[in-house]
């Protein structure tokens, strides 16, 4: 079974529920789940590193891995660029990007989840993300506890092992 050392997530889809709302003034909000808060407080209580990759530069998403004490936050990372970001927090923790735990749902988080020892996406991920071969299918839907799911998981033994 394979040893967790960090967990990341993605922001939209996984986080939240996708859905990007504007006031008429061009206010931005995003709805995050709580449950998925007191997921990462619990694994990261384990000794378990814990970021975000994203492909997304706002200061919500700042503000919400400051509030959820994160040890990792990378904004901006497209295409390539979520992998470079896993494998500098690799160097930078001296593991494998085996030892780590990821979750995502679009096409942009594809190469990550393809790379990382333990892959996982809500339900309502993107059908390529979902034929990832061994990726686990979660039952909830991003931004519905998604997250709080696959850490579950972790935390349970049901996958890797801490």
């Amino acid at each position: 079974m394979i040893k967790i050392k960090v967990f990341l997530s993605d922001v939209d889809g996984v986080m939240t529920d996708a859905g990007m709302y504007y006031t008429e003034s061009g206010d931005e909000f995003k709805k995050f789940n709580t449950h998925d808060g007191m997921g990462f407080n619990l694994i990261q209580q384990t000794g378990v590193k814990i970021g975000i990759v994203t492909t997304e530069n706002t200061k919500m998403v700042e503000r919400r891995a400051a509030k959820l004490k994160m040890d990792y936050l990378y904004q901006g990372k497209g295409f390539g660029g979520k992998l470079a970001a896993a494998l500098d927090i690799c160097a930078k923790e001296n593991i494998s990007i085996k030892e780590v735990a990821y979750i995502g749902d679009d096409v942009n988080c594809i190469e990550l989840l393809q790379n990382v020892g333990l892959a996982a996406c809500p339900a309502n991920a993107t059908s390529k993300v979902k034929a990832i071969p061994g990726i686990i299918h979660l039952q909830k839907n991003g931004g519905e506890g998604a997250v709080r799911e696959f850490i579950d998981m972790i935390l349970d033994g049901t996958v890797g092992k801490l």
